[in-house]
């Protein structure tokens, strides 16, 4: 599957970079021997929109893998493989 419509590539795109500049935040933080309990609350927020990027991107799936006809592929096929690849982010 890819992410085929442009506008929700460049919002996930967009959302990324978001993630990486938190992630260097962090390590910054590390580095300067910042409380634990900021630390914490920066690596919440990360998980956050790590969360909304997935859904971003399961969004995408639903709308382009289930409601479109594919190679002999049922949607109940589809669907199950939809759970098991959201199983592993849980």
């Amino acid at each position: 599957m890819q992410v085929k419509n442009a506008a929700t590539k460049e919002d996930l795109k967009k959302r990324l970079r978001r993630i990486e500049g938190q992630v260097r935040g962090v390590e910054k933080m590390v580095d300067d021997d910042r409380d634990c309990h900021e630390i914490i609350q920066q690596l919440a927020a990360i998980r956050a929109a790590v969360q909304q990027a997935s859904l971003l991107v399961v969004r995408s799936y639903a709308s382009q893998c289930l409601l479109e006809v594919h190679d002999g592929e049922s949607q109940q096929a589809i669907i199950e493989d939809l759970i098991g690849v959201l199983s592993k982010t849980t």
